[in-house]
């Protein structure tokens, strides 16, 4: 795989650069990273890692979450999508918040963890005609 080929400055960049925010579980349930420390929606504390992601998820979808990442782990799902209109800071206005969380498999299809990926997508929503490359 050509990422094998970067080195870990540049891999942290790209993850660093990526207009997203991105959580990783292990196979263990165990909160491995995270991204955009400074400048997340849903903010971890730096005590989040290492622990079981059910000791630092809301409690009110909690089980919901279980759910999914059982489905995975499972083989029976490798992904979720959901949205949340939410308050984000520096704004008056509720953004639409798109969360997907994929399942990480290895190249035998073991369960390897799985990855949240959070996006505040609200100027997307608006996008109308087009706008070409240095436009």
């Amino acid at each position: 795989m050509l990422f094998d080929q970067m080195d870990k400055e540049m891999v942290k960049a790209l993850i660093e650069t990526i207009p997203a925010e991105i959580t990783v579980i292990d196979a263990n349930d165990e909160v491995v990273g995270w991204n955009k420390h400074e400048k997340r929606i849903f903010k971890r504390p730096m005590t989040s890692m290492g622990l079981n992601f059910r000791e630092c998820h809301p409690e009110k979808s909690l089980h919901l979450v279980e759910r999914l990442v059982g489905e995975m782990r499972r083989g029976e799902r490798d992904m979720a999508r959901f949205w949340i209109d939410l308050a984000v800071p520096n704004d008056t206005r509720k953004h639409k918040i798109l969360v997907d969380f994929y399942a990480l498999r290895d190249s035998s299809n073991k369960y390897l963890g799985c990855v949240e990926v959070v996006q505040d997508v609200e100027d997307i929503r608006h996008l109308e005609g087009e706008k070409r490359l240095m436009d």
